[in-house]
């Protein structure tokens, strides 16, 4: 993989506020989100329409299949679905029993309809889980096996396992879904010493990208486990604060970056097409 130059990246969208998750829809459509709840949706262009808005503080965003938006709103410490077509909000889960999220941070469908949230917790307390919400909402804690700070995650390229960032280890985990679904022991994938690394997105070759709250940089990890710098930004203006990564277009070709320090999303062309997003079908999900 050939690291890029800032010059190698462009603004997707502009005009957005400090946007930290950006997901895709099963027809291609682009959502983000903003630090007062807004949901955003990218348009060609990069024309920016705020579709709904919760009231919180959004963080990741997942879709499913008929295009409704879950949203991980750490303000109401919920996972929240949003209809992107006529601005309802309604909460999907407010965590698990005995395990109200603190910090929904995260949220990946699998093909089952199974969500998997990553519940941050409290920052270097080393208290955060992730839990699974059934299709329908049913709730539990999932794992506890990775409690500094578990933030963004994926699935691995062939579906058998979560990929999860503990931004507080600094590192990437890996942790099988056993065939009932239960969660496997995790184990280290790679470590990031000297960053805060926050989203992942994973591509084709089972190489991932790894975006940094600090310092602003992108880093890619090949399937062996070799971490290389991908994309840095020295200034904070291009990449700043980059949290959260998601492939986009018909080839996956295109990598969009969140810019929480900023307000718009950037890009750049990558050489090995993404992997794409499950999208459940919400008749599963009810």
């Amino acid at each position: 993989m050939t690291m890029r130059s800032l010059d190698d990246f462009r603004t997707y969208a502009d005009g957005l506020d400090h946007p930290e998750g950006v997901a895709v829809g099963p027809d291609g459509s682009v959502y983000a989100g903003g630090e007062a709840g807004q949901v955003y949706s990218i348009g060609a262009g990069g024309s920016v329409t705020e579709v709904a808005r919760t009231g919180g503080f959004l963080l990741g965003l997942a879709v499913d299949g008929d295009g409704m938006i879950y949203a991980c709103d750490t303000a109401r410490r919920e996972v929240v679905r949003v209809d992107p077509r006529d601005g309802t909000v309604e909460t999907y889960s407010a965590g698990a029993p005995g395990a109200p999220f603190r910090n929904p941070n995260w949220p990946v469908f699998d093909d089952r309809g199974n969500l998997y949230v990553t519940d941050s917790g409290g920052w270097k307390q080393d208290d955060g889980h992730i839990v699974v919400i059934a299709p329908g909402g049913a709730t539990s804690v999932w794992s506890r096996d990775l409690p500094r700070f578990p933030n963004g995650a994926c699935l691995s390229a062939d579906g058998s396992a979560l990929l999860v960032i503990e931004s507080l280890h600094p590192g990437v985990s890996r942790i099988p879904i056993e065939p009932d679904g239960s969660a496997g022991a995790a184990s280290v994938v790679c470590e990031l010493p000297g960053s805060v690394p926050d989203g992942i997105a994973v591509d084709e070759s089972g190489g991932f990208y790894v975006a940094c709250y600090r310092p602003d940089r992108i880093y890619y990890v090949d399937a062996a486990g070799t971490v290389q710098v991908f994309a840095e930004d020295p200034q904070g203006t291009v990449l700043a604060a980059p949290t959260n990564v998601v492939f986009v277009g018909a080839e996956r070709r295109t990598l969009l970056v969140g810019s929480l320090g900023r307000w718009h999303l950037a890009a750049c062309e990558v050489d090995v097409a993404g992997v794409g997003l499950r999208h459940p079908q919400r008749t599963n999900l009810s």
